[in-house]
């Protein structure tokens, strides 16, 4: 069983400033939608470095199925900043930016896991 060092790996780095991002983006959000969508997105982001970190320090086996939650939630995250942007609460170029961010987490944390999965 190898356990992985999860503060070495660059996509919970990058997890963790998405998070930070989300937190100060949604922020502006309207205090009516703070335990609405402002609360889903901040949990599904936070959620993301959270699985990673986890996971990290199980069997590659049981890594692989954290890795999956965290990749599901950043399609859950991706999904709420489209709903986001559908309510004006972001703008164009901010959503675009950040689904460029979460989908290159995505592609790290499948790489990862595609890793992970070729040695057992």
């Amino acid at each position: 069983m190898l356990l992985h060092n999860f503060k070495e790996l660059k996509v919970w780095k990058m997890s963790i400033d998405f998070v930070t991002k989300i937190y100060e983006m949604s922020a502006s959000f309207p205090q009516y939608e703070m335990y609405g969508l402002t609360s889903q997105l901040r949990r599904a982001a936070l959620s993301i470095p959270s699985n990673i970190a986890e996971g990290s320090g199980r069997g590659d086996k049981e890594f692989i199925r954290f890795l999956s939650i965290s990749i599901a939630s950043a399609f859950e995250v991706e999904t709420q900043l489209i709903v986001a942007k559908n309510l004006n609460f972001i703008s164009e170029s901010e959503l675009e930016k950040l689904i460029s961010q979460i989908q290159e987490i995505q592609k790290m944390i499948h790489g990862l896991s595609r890793s992970l999965q070729a040695k057992i």
